[in-house]
């Protein structure tokens, strides 16, 4: 893979480099090989919207490389709440992204490589990209025993899955993106996508578990670089290409006009969770307080990410109904989040009564609520 020493030694660093315009927007015929100096997961997502929308796949074909830091995406029409741990999520600062396409939830960090294959909507092929992919392992290290299933996942030595698909298509222009795990933190996989949510019922897309397996498990000689170069030599030699990968930087502008635009939108609120397919929890909070556990009955209707039905059942004798009927009605329309729903209790614990007792009791309630989303 022809690459400038001087830049290959900063492809994955978040860094601001000018690539030759006419390298990514000529208009000349044949394939494509680009690729992201960003690890952001919104700027390389907005990336992939923007040459679906802008470039003329008809005379170019294109191969997308990137890799993100810590990032859980989902697939379009899923359930954040119903796909990952949102709590250790924010804990240990890992992203949440939702990307336009389909299928189900992945985790990305930089041991992930990141691979979306761009046509016409007519030559649009899957099994044909995941059967380079293979290739192109095969070319790298012959004694690898991996293939592409009838799901369009590729498995390593016939039971790890190492590769997932999803893909966009458009009314002309369509693209297949899938991972290929290579040195992924399992640990943290198998931990952020795990939901501790119980009670939750939707029709979004479920993703389907599977056994995972690292690469460089199997062969650990093998890095992230040099499945890249073997990914996108192959695919250079089927598109009868240079071997050459241009550079973008995914906030340039001047490259990509209205990226930024783009970026911004992908990490707002209102894509990342108001897209969430209508959804209800019913669950028992069991509440601990002095020498009882009290059950409280909750029951929610979630619409666009915003509590649109809510019941709080629990004896009359502990809380004044007035006081939790409050509660309801200051949680009926809010966003289904602990930010917005901690600043909405703290107020409410402002006008709580000045009795220690109530006060005491209407606090639990009001954390319990909170831990619940």
């Amino acid at each position: 893979m022809v690459l400038q020493p001087s830049l290959k030694n900063c492809l994955w660093l978040p860094c601001i480099l000018k690539t030759p315009k006419a390298g990514f927007r000529s208009t000349a015929s044949g394939g494509l090989i680009i690729q992201s100096v960003s690890n952001d997961v919104y700027q390389n997502l907005a990336v992939e919207d923007w040459i679906h929308d802008h470039m003329d796949l008809e005379k170019r074909q294109v191969l997308f490389l990137w890799r993100n830091s810590p990032a859980v995406v989902i697939g379009r029409h899923q359930n954040p709440w119903q796909e990952c741990n949102l709590r250790l999520l924010r804990q240990k600062n890992i992203k949440l992204a939702r990307r336009r396409s389909g299928g189900g939830t992945v985790y990305h960090d930089l041991g992930n490589i990141n691979l979306t294959f761009f046509t016409t909507r007519k030559k649009y092929e899957r099994m044909e990209n995941l059967k380079l992919v293979v290739k192109a392992l095969k070319a790298l290290r012959p004694q690898l025993d991996v293939h592409v299933t009838d799901r369009y996942d590729i498995l390593l030595d016939r039971h790890y899955k190492i590769s997932g698909t999803a893909a966009k298509l458009g009314r002309t222009s369509a693209y297949h993106h899938c991972t290929l795990l290579c040195n992924t933190d399992k640990f943290v996989l198998s931990s952020v996508l795990k939901s501790p949510y119980t009670g939750l019922k939707s029709n979004a897309t479920p993703s389907v578990p599977a056994s995972v397996k690292n690469l460089l498990e199997e062969d650990p000689s093998l890095t992230s670089e040099m499945l890249l170069d073997a990914i996108a030599k192959e695919y250079a030699t089927q598109h009868q290409i240079d071997h050459r990968i241009t550079l973008i930087n995914p906030a340039d502008e001047t490259l990509l006009p209205g990226i930024n635009n783009r970026t911004e939108e992908l990490q707002g609120w209102e894509w990342v969770y108001g897209k969430t397919p209508k959804f209800s929890v019913s669950t028992c909070l069991n509440m601990a307080y002095k020498d009882s556990v009290l059950e409280v009955k909750v029951n929610m209707d979630v619409k666009h990410g915003r509590i649109e039905v809510c019941n709080i059942d629990l004896p009359e004798q502990w809380l004044p109904p007035a006081l939790y009927s409050e509660l309801v009605r200051s949680l009926t329309g809010s966003k289904f989040c602990p930010n917005e729903i901690t600043t909405l209790v703290t107020t409410l614990l402002r006008v709580c009564p000045q009795d220690d007792e109530l006060h005491s009791r209407w606090n639990l309630l009001c954390e319990n609520m909170i831990m619940l989303v």
